[in-house]
Order: C-alpha cells, then sequence, then structure tokens
C-alpha cells in the first residue's frame, strides 16, 4: 500500500509531480526521450523521497533501454488492453452516454481555467489531466479527484502487468487525500465487473467536429498537445 496524505490541498511540488508524470506516460517518442534528462536535473526539487525515488526510478528505466524497445514496451502496456487505459473516464462510464457527458464537463473546466482542450485528444487523456494540472492546481486537483476511480484502476492492472509505469500511478495516487470506503467499494466493484457496457457512443452529442471528441480514438495512443509541455513544462524556472 502506499501512504495517503490526509491534507485537503496539494503539496507546493504536487505541480512539478505532474509535469514529470505527464511526460513519463507519454509515447516515448524522440521529444518526450529528450526530456528525460531534465527530468533527473528536476527531481531534487520534489520533498518526498518516496516519490523522487519512484519517478528516479521510471526515468532510470526509460533511459536504460533502446528507443525501440521503450516504444514497444509503451505499447505492450497502454495498448492492447483497456484495462490499461490511460483514458480515465472509461473506467467509470465505458462506452456509454455518461462518458461523453463526462468529457464534454472535462473541456469546460479546462475552458473556464483559461486553457483550451487540443482537439487531437480526448480531455480524459491522463498525461493531459496532469498538464493541465501543472498549469491550473485547483481545477486540475479536482479533474483527479473526479477521475480517482479510474487512477486506482489503471495503478492496479498496471502492478499486475508489473511495469515500471506503475511507480508514476503510484506517486500520482499517493497524493490525493484518504479515499472515502464508499469510494473503495466502486473500484472494488468496477474491478470485478468492468465500466458499463451501453456501447452507443458520443452520437447524442453532435458529431465529432461540433464536440471535438473522437468517439473511435484507442485507448493508449498519444497524440499531440497543444498546451505547453515536454521541455517547457521543465525550464529553468519552473522545473529547478
Amino acid at each position: 500500500m502506499i501512504p495517503r496524505r490526509r491534507a485537503r490541498h496539494p503539496s507546493a511540488d504536487t505541480p512539478l509531480v505532474h509535469r514529470i508524470a505527464s511526460v513519463l506516460l507519454r509515447y516515448p517518442d524522440d521529444t518526450m526521450l529528450a526530456c528525460l534528462e531534465d527530468i533527473t536535473t528536476a527531481l531534487p526539487a520534489i520533498a518526498d523521497p518516496a516519490d523522487r525515488t519512484r519517478l528516479a526510478a521510471a526515468c532510470d528505466h526509460l533511459l536504460r533501454l533502446p528507443p525501440t524497445e521503450t516504444a514497444q514496451q509503451y505499447v505492450d502496456t497502454f495498448d492492447h488492453t483497456r484495462r490499461r487505459s490511460l483514458h480515465l473516464t472509461y473506467y467509470r462510464h465505458g462506452d456509454t452516454r455518461a462518458r461523453g457527458m463526462a468529457l464534454l464537463a472535462l473541456k469546460h473546466t479546462y475552458r473556464q481555467a483559461g486553457h483550451e482542450p487540443p482537439e487531437a485528444e480526448l480531455p480524459d487523456f491522463l498525461p493531459l489531466i496532469l498538464e493541465f494540472a501543472a498549469l491550473a492546481p485547483e481545477p486540475g486537483h479536482r479533474i483527479l479527484l473526479q477521475c480517482r476511480a479510474g487512477l486506482e484502476l489503471l495503478r492496479q492492472a498496471l502492478h499486475k502487468h508489473s511495469t515500471p509505469y506503475a511507480a508514476v500511478l503510484d506517486t500520482l495516487c499517493g497524493r490525493l487525500p484518504q479515499p472515502a470506503r464508499h469510494e473503495r467499494d466502486t473500484w472494488r466493484r468496477l474491478a470485478a465487473e468492468g465500466p458499463p457496457g451501453e456501447h452507443v457512443g458520443l452520437e447524442p452529442f453532435g458529431p465529432p467536429e461540433q464536440t471535438g471528441l473522437d468517439p473511435i480514438a484507442p485507448p493508449g495512443r498519444p497524440t499531440p498537445s497543444a498546451y505547453p509541455t515536454h521541455r517547457a513544462f521543465l525550464s529553468a524556472k519552473e522545473g529547478r
């Protein structure tokens, strides 16, 4: 079990943790891999020794492997099963109307905070949520709490898969407050039964050109982000 923080508000270094995790959980293309040394430089700014160790282990694992092997491991981890999807609303809602509403609510939250969500990604893509949380900590924290079932189920699935990415999820989940009993009961039920099975897509909310949603996006495939990410997130002013 990972320790839970009891404080209602995130620690001062949580935006940096979210910046680092947002990069580590993206597809390891050349741009992402070029950020790993910056992440290593930024890690001493994280106060919690356990969090530093977890993120350093994930970063070191990616640095040790050849790029082609790193990419294949990412695909094997996130692209071949929805049980390890990086799209968090899927865990609670499946492919249902309720998920469509959850996605629209996320877009509304981004826009209220002054950030236009990129058209190329669903707004529940975890690296995108973490980018937003680093830029807008309070609404970003609320989104992570709202998507907590997905975070916890993804964390459990990554541990079962024995992947270094599990350490990143341990860090993210450990930064959230102690869960209530009814939340834990919900996670257990979703883990046992899976998400709802109403396969209706997102048609009730209009076509993708109106909603900006892609109902057939694969669960783990990352796409370019419109937010400032990678090296911009680990600048000398913000990440060190």
